[in-house]
């Protein structure tokens, strides 16, 4: 499978890599304080909930380190969305109860949604961590550690209908001081039958937009060109306001703020911040926010719209609720409204229960018809406690999953490949990231389609923005040189 990459950023390549590749904290300069070590897998909603729980332990008086073997605690931000990932952690953590033979007063805790989903597990049977915290108990932290040191095993995995963290200004981890991620909203109620994300993360409850505008600019004024807004579900974002909500600034917003209104706040903070988001839900992308798309020139005309399978009995199967119809119906606006260079990407799931070779090939037809930019494919992969674990067998032999995936990633390579030859011969507006992975000459950022554009490094420097002339490409990078 083809996994190349010039950065990690939400929706590349590299997000595949990541949901079993973690992603570590900074070494902070800090004195006599206790060490925090944070290792993040996953989705960028989970390096972004890193960010927080670093908030967190930052003003109850740690520093963080960049080094597992400095720290006085340390936690494994998890996911729970496959099972590789989730033997990653597995794998890791039996390595760090060795460190922690040698080192008795470290604490070892779990974050996230492996957290939720194994707590009894990992507490009572293989006793393997000190501390799990779910998703919604990140405030609770501190004093879970406090648990911890005096001896205790410390839990919280409550799942919140309120909380969304929205008066934490995270710390940005690992940040390259050009692009970073704000969380809109949490949970998701879409219960999808292969996804664990409700039962982990709980129900959907979406972020007061001012606290988003007011982030977004926090980080325009701090130097950052390009924002990420997070959501598993961003297109069904609603908030209403109430009685005691903050006083909206001049100018700001509405008494109920849709998705497509907080994106035209955002875009409005700066026309030199750059705006994403993600993830799109089909049922839920509307006119109005692809109206607003076209609007604002700081929003970058990339969607990712996730179709699953092509079939519609699988369709069902997964409750997707909507059909093959609707999703073309879907691709047919996006494209009549922001163009056909609009990028799309997906994710398909080959070898879902009971799934049969004509629908797979309903699944490459599917792919035929859009012509996907890139996209996330996976085999099916029996998430205990889902509904699909409940009502269906896992019945598609796994040879025969892994060769309809190999299908599936042979046509992508293929349209990704034909999707950057439209760009040869073009101007493409590239906002630098930094250095290009494969040599310091040159230097990598991304386009308004989330494609990766490599040139030679001349005297330009992170966080520009350059104007690249596309001369060469490869499925997964654009080559050029400035103009």
């Amino acid at each position: 499978m083809e996994r190349i990459t010039e950065t990690l950023s939400i929706l590349s390549e590299a997000d595949k890599v990541s949901a079993d590749e973690p992603r570590v904290l900074e070494e902070e300069l800090a004195l006599g304080k206790k060490r925090l070590y944070i290792e993040s897998y996953g989705c960028q909603m989970n390096f972004s909930d890193s960010e927080i729980v670093a908030s967190v332990m930052r003003n109850a008086g740690f520093a963080t380190t960049a080094t597992a073997d400095d720290a006085d605690v340390i936690f494994l931000n998890t996911c729970a969305i496959r099972d590789n990932a989730e033997q990653k952690v597995r794998n890791r953590l039996k390595q760090l109860n060795t460190l922690k033979k040698r080192k008795p007063e470290l604490l070892v805790g779990m974050l996230g949604c492996m957290a939720e989903r194994l707590k009894a597990k990992l507490l009572e049977e293989e006793k393997m961590v000190d501390i799990v915290a779910g998703p919604d108990a990140y405030r609770d932290i501190p004093k879970l550690v406090e648990e911890a040191e005096s001896g205790q095993k410390a839990v919280n995995v409550f799942l919140s209908r309120e909380e969304t963290y929205a008066d934490i200004s995270p710390i940005r981890l690992n940040s390259n001081g050009v692009t970073a991620f704000i969380s809109i909203m949490r949970g998701c109620d879409n219960m999808c039958s292969f996804c664990v994300v409700p039962f982990t993360r709980g129900r959907e409850r979406s972020r007061d937009p001012y606290s988003i505008v007011r982030e977004a600019r926090d980080l325009a004024e701090a130097g950052y060109k390009e924002v990420t807004l997070l959501g598993q579900n961003v297109d069904s974002y609603k908030w209403q306001e109430t009685e005691g909500t903050e006083q909206r600034a001049e100018g700001m917003g509405h008494g109920a703020v849709s998705f497509a209104q907080l994106l035209e706040m955002v875009a409005q903070v700066s026309p030199e911040l750059r705006v994403r988001f993600s993830t799109s839900h089909p049922k839920d992308i509307t006119d109005e926010v692809l109206y607003t798309m076209a609007k604002y020139d700081n929003i970058c005309k990339y969607i990712h719209l996730p179709a699953q399978s092509g079939n519609d009995r699988i369709l069902k199967l997964m409750n997707r609720t909507y059909d093959r119809a609707w999703y073309i119906q879907k691709i047919d606006r996006i494209r009549a409204i922001l163009g056909e260079d609009c990028g799309i990407s997906h994710d398909m799931i080959s070898g879902f229960c009971s799934e049969t070779e004509e629908e797979h090939q309903d699944t490459l037809s599917l792919m035929e018809y859009v012509r996907y930019d890139y996209g996330y494919m996976f085999a099916y992969s029996e998430r205990p406690g889902t509904l699909a674990a409940k009502k269906y067998a896992d019945d598609v032999p796994n040879d025969v999953k892994i060769r309809r995936l190999n299908e599936i990633i042979a046509l992508q390579r293929n349209m990704s490949l034909e999707r950057n030859q439209r760009h040869i011969g073009k101007v493409q507006r590239v906002l630098i990231e930094g250095p290009s992975k494969r040599s310091d000459d040159f230097l990598s950022g991304r386009n308004d389609q989330n494609k990766m554009v490599v040139f030679p490094k001349g005297d330009y420097q992170k966080g520009q923005y350059v104007n690249v002339l596309i001369t060469d490409c490869t499925a997964a990078t654009l080559l050029g040189v400035t103009v």
